[in-house]
């Protein structure tokens, strides 16, 4: 197995409609991930939550997945975001994700009836018996409904060939100093709450899982650099000026805060899809005013 070197930020790209159709936009795509490589991503993140990847059709995540990999054409890895509540489906769109050349997926269980830890553990390991690529562990128990610990993770980071690295987004950083201790800082973790960022870098975290630079651009970038050089003042400063940028994304809504943000920067990515709602008028101007601040 190929193991890609992630440590920096990986970039979340939304995933554009067409205004008249609502159809997925693949140029639009290609704008916004050139734009996540130019603002310094280490790998771009496609189908995860930001990306909508639990509203597409069959047909459009894998036009949305191959586009990915083609578009991006070796120049940072790509993951491809999994999400699926049966096993099999999970496993058929990892093995769809590999022959179409990704560098990775990451991986988050989904659950209706609520799930053992055995059923979790037999879950990955049947995807990674399935492929030859690096899975990404991904706890997010308020999208998924499953909350992993650091303990349980480690297991199947140990255990499971291909699990290697974890997403951590519960927004409790205990979660993340549990993850270094008990692995002894060998097992690669990485920040999913973006209010977080600095704390989690702070804790050791190898990179920050962030849409944030759609809209702030290199911004997510200097700060990760900042925490890298032991600059705690710089990093503290950085950090201060991009919080309530990201603690508005997440509040609003990723994918339709991001899509207002970027239709404001002149990149034009459609609406979220339904049944998620446009973003009120006064947060459309609070969003305005923000990204002023941040991005003067």
């Amino acid at each position: 197995m190929s193991q890609p070197m992630l440590s920096g930020i990986i970039a979340y790209p939304v995933t554009p409609f067409t205004p008249a159709d609502g159809k997925v936009d693949l140029p639009t795509l290609g704008i916004v991930i050139d734009e996540l490589i130019n603002s310094g991503a280490c790998a771009i993140a496609a189908l995860g939550s930001a990306g909508e990847g639990a509203y597409l059709n069959e047909q459009e995540w894998q036009q949305v997945a191959t586009y990915s990999v083609e578009h991006v054409a070796g120049r940072v890895p790509v993951i491809i975001g999994i999400s699926e509540l049966t096993t099999t489906n999970a496993v058929l769109r990892a093995q769809f994700a590999e022959g179409i050349g990704a560098d990775a997926i990451m991986v988050a269980p989904l659950s209706y009836y609520k799930l053992s830890e055995a059923e979790i553990y037999q879950h990955y390991a049947a995807i990674s018996d399935a492929i030859n690529i690096p899975i990404m562990l991904y706890n997010n128990p308020a999208t998924s409904g499953i909350d992993m610990s650091p303990a349980f993770m480690l297991s199947m980071v140990e255990g499971i060939e291909n699990v290697t690295m974890i997403k951590e987004s519960t927004g409790d950083i205990q979660r993340m100093h549990q993850i270094y201790k008990l692995s002894q800082g060998k097992v690669p973790f990485f920040n999913g709450c973006n209010y977080m960022a600095l704390e989690a870098l702070n804790a050791g975290a190898a990179g920050w899982c962030t849409a944030a630079p759609c809209l702030i651009g290199d911004k997510p970038k200097a700060l990760f650099d900042a925490v890298q050089r032991g600059e705690a003042e710089e990093a503290q400063e950085l950090f201060s000026q991009q919080l309530e940028l990201l603690e508005f994304i997440v509040k609003g809504g990723l994918a339709a805060t991001v899509k207002a943000g970027l239709e404001m920067r002149g990149i034009n990515a459609g609406l979220a899809r339904k049944p998620l709602l446009e973003i009120p008028e006064a947060s459309l101007l609070k969003l305005k005013q923000i990204l002023q601040r941040v991005n003067a």
